[in-house]
């Protein structure tokens, strides 16, 4: 069965899709930037510029983070940081939905082939 994947263009120069969705949720499990980075085989300042370009495109903070020490550091999502993977998801499940009769159709022209 085809899938969709959604990616939104935001003004004036930002986007964000799976990959950055799936980062904030992965920050959100674990506590750690670095944990979800390890998790996702991604470098840390990968994902800590992902985050940070987030942030710019939000013009708030998506994520916070302490830094480390001797308890360590950690990294939570900010209730703005949940909103945003929340109406991505939302719109995911949306566009998913409205979609589906068009991707069986699809999937119906791939197997009469």
């Amino acid at each position: 069965m085809p899938s969709l994947s959604l990616r939104i263009n935001l003004d004036p120069d930002g986007r964000v899709g799976p990959g950055k969705i799936e980062l904030l949720e992965q920050i959100a499990a674990f506590g750690s930037i670095s944990a979800a980075a390890r998790g996702m085989e991604m470098s840390y300042k990968h994902a800590w510029d992902l985050v940070e370009d987030m942030n710019r495109v939000f013009g708030k903070p998506l994520v916070a983070a302490q830094t480390g020490g001797r308890k360590g550091g950690g990294a939570q999502l900010t209730a703005v940081g949940l909103a945003v993977v929340s109406r991505f998801r939302a719109i995911e499940r949306a566009a998913s939905a409205a979609a589906a009769t068009h991707m069986e159709a699809l999937q119906a022209e791939i197997d009469a082939g």
